[in-house]
């Protein structure tokens, strides 16, 4: 890393290599932190494992990402952890071990873009790159009390970055402040999808249910009723008939079938030492059949045509990001497992539907925050940001 000293050990320990950038642009006098799954010239990429790290070789370009920050002028100072693989939603490394939380000491970050929300919440780095796949932007956004989105699908270009599952697989970011989120937005959403203002809101029963008490409850109403004062309320609907736990098997299913599809070769040939959790999924994941993901894909459809139905065009689905503050580090078996269950089947259905999903540090709980999130038609970020903008201003 390029600073001087990384008190929450957001930063993988790569020798300093000066990466350039433009000496002016809109993100002119930012500091800029780099998930260790996208290729950064002069590094590395280690996706958060030493195997991975040893083979990967120093890299001689810059993700696409990566560059466009840089040439509006953000300063790169690091690459941060990440969960093995990204196939974690702790943040807690087997290998390199846990950041720490800045907002919320001794709970863990939320993975697996652990690193860049701890390196943002910490006032580290002002911009930090993260990817989501199920949840990995906005899980650490809620948990580090900083803002995250997980754009639409295939909107922002995510070559040169390690995957994990390609069909849910997207780029996203973290910062403090909202004005500055909205800068890192003009520079790599580009224009908006045609459509009339985002204007109809609604919340989801099934979501709230998933909160962990009466304390988040009553944080998340507030937070919600902040965001009706700038949308038209339309009262509350279930976004899930059949359940949004069987919305989470048909992600798990898919996410698994993909993550071995680009990664299952790899870990049958080098045999590789994987952390607890991410041995499991893998195991999980090779097992996976034909039958099983042509199912799935058909599963997926129906949930994308039901989101995308219930938003339209104008329509913002406002929902607790996840069910409450982040749990004490060194959860484990099936409290963790639970406990990444529930945030999943949360998380999953704006990743089925290819939806942009904001997350913002609108509510706390015995001083811990928690994320509220906007969810809104496929191409509509910019929009989401703006009424964030007029929320946090």
């Amino acid at each position: 890393m390029l600073l001087r000293d990384d008190p929450v050990h957001a930063f993988v320990d790569y020798p300093a290599v000066e990466v350039p950038n433009a000496p002016s642009g809109p993100l002119s006098g930012a500091t800029l932190a780099v998930k260790d799954l996208y290729d950064v010239a002069g590094y590395p990429t280690g996706g958060g494992h030493p195997l991975v790290r040893a083979e990967s070789g120093v890299k001689s370009a810059n993700a696409p990402a990566v560059q466009a920050l840089l040439d509006a002028g953000a300063r790169f100072v690091g690459k941060t952890h990440t969960d093995e693989m990204a196939y974690s939603l702790t943040g807690e490394n087997f290998h390199y071990g846990s950041p720490t939380n800045p907002k919320a000491p001794g709970r863990i970050t939320g993975g697996s873009s652990s690193g860049s929300a701890a390196a943002v919440a910490a006032g580290l780095a002002d911009i930090a790159l993260g990817s989501d796949t199920g949840g990995s932007v906005r899980t650490p956004a809620s948990f580090c009390g900083v803002i995250g989105l997980r754009p639409t699908h295939g909107r922002i270009d995510i070559s040169r970055v390690q995957p994990l599952a390609a069909s849910l697989d997207t780029v996203g970011w973290f910062t403090r402040e909202i004005d500055l989120f909205a800068k890192v937005g003009d520079v790599l959403l580009g224009a908006d999808a045609d459509g009339p203002p985002l204007r109809r809101m609604m919340t989801a029963d099934d979501v709230h249910a998933l909160l962990s008490g009466d304390d988040e409850d009553a944080v998340v109403r507030t937070a919600v009723s902040r965001v009706a004062e700038h949308l038209d309320p339309q009262g509350a609907v279930t976004l899930s008939e059949e359940g949004l736990f069987s919305w989470f098997m048909t992600f798990r299913t898919i996410q698994a079938y993909e993550a071995w599809q680009a990664h299952g070769a790899w870990i049958r040939d080098r045999q590789p030492l994987l952390g607890p959790g991410v041995r499991e999924r893998f195991e999980w994941a090779s097992r996976v059949t034909e039958d099983d993901i042509a199912a799935a894909r058909e599963r997926r459809s129906a949930i994308r045509t039901r989101m995308r139905g219930l938003l339209g065009e104008d329509g913002v689905l406002v929902v607790p990001t996840v069910p409450g503050p982040a749990p004490e580090l060194g959860m484990q078996g099936e409290a963790l497992e639970s406990y990444r269950n529930r945030c999943l089947s949360m998380l999953c259905g704006a990743g089925l539907a290819g939806l942009p999903q904001l997350s913002m540090p609108l509510a706390e709980v015995a001083g811990l925050p928690l994320g509220v999130s906007l969810i809104g038609p496929p191409g509509r970020d910019r929009a989401l940001i703006a009424i964030a903008e007029r929320v946090m201003g």
